[in-house]
């Protein structure tokens, strides 16, 4: 953590990669071409466009890469607009890192993991699994679990292709919604598809996110299938607002998502009243 985490450092951006019609993934580096700061797998930044606004958004890119920083962004409001329109050169201004991080180092070491996402939602997850893809000899089998309502947005799709693909002991399923023209691979819903592949429950670790009701569904699929709720892994993220517990907004029953999370177990989840 910087010693004052109110104040934001300038960052420059490097390089504009576009993932999907509404998704693009932004690298960002200092003036001086060095990484904003250091940070752990699911830990969070908060990005400003000043006289615009702010929001905070996951990192997307592995604590292991040392070089920048990478945020993906869905376009989905007037900062985000603003983000999408801006050019490799442009500035804008960072701060953090904010928030926990997933147990990689403690509790998911020696495990075989399970990644399950949808949409948007691999973004958060992206750190994660490149970071135990670093250290590869530190987890067993990973399996990812991966859907989007159409190919086209299927966030990373290059990279899932070209370098996830081709791991040793990694396995990639992708899924769409429905059918469409050029797409031979599986087509329907997440929380199915995990349920008809069938992991086991013995020694693994499993990790969501996407959207609300596709938690939902494959959180139940998985304890229909045997996992224990303090198994299974997700992140709020979204309901961050200032990141260090000032402003009271992620306040949820006895915890604030910010700084007791984004990352919990979903167990701890069950003792949080129903509003989050």
């Amino acid at each position: 953590m910087i010693k004052e985490p109110l104040m934001p450092v300038i960052g420059v951006v490097t390089d504009i990669r576009i993932d999907t019609p509404d998704v693009r993934t932004f690298r960002v580096v200092t003036p001086n071409g060095e990484k904003p700061f250091i940070h752990k797998p699911g830990q969070c930044a908060m990005l400003s466009m000043p006289g615009v606004g702010e929001a905070m958004f996951s990192i997307t890119s592995s604590p292991t890469n040392t070089e920048f920083m990478e945020f993906s962004i869905k376009k989905c409001g007037c900062l985000t607009d603003w983000l999408h329109a801006m050019e490799v050169g442009q500035q804008v201004t960072v701060r953090g890192p904010y928030g926990n991080a997933f147990p990689v180092d403690t509790e998911f070491t020696g495990k075989d993991m399970l990644f399950i996402a949808g949409g948007i939602g691999l973004a958060p997850l992206r750190s994660v699994i490149n970071y135990c893809r670093h250290y590869r000899d530190r987890y067993g089998r990973i399996d990812i679990v991966y859907g989007s309502r159409t190919k086209d947005d299927l966030v990373d799709y290059n990279e899932i292709i070209t370098e996830w693909i081709g791991d040793d002991d990694v396995h990639v399923h992708l899924t769409i919604d429905r059918e469409q023209e050029g797409w031979d691979g599986h087509v329907g819903f997440v929380p199915s598809y995990v349920k008809e592949l069938g992991f086991s429950t013995e020694n693994r670790i499993g990790i969501l996110c996407g959207p609300p009701i596709m938690i939902k569904f494959t959180l139940q699929g998985l304890v229909d299938m045997g996992f224990e709720k303090s198994q299974i892994y997700t992140t709020l993220e979204m309901r961050m607002k200032c990141g260090i517990g000032k402003c009271g907004r992620c306040n949820v029953g006895s915890k604030y998502i910010c700084k007791d999370g984004p990352v919990f177990r979903f167990d701890e989840l069950d003792e949080l009243p129903d509003e989050y």
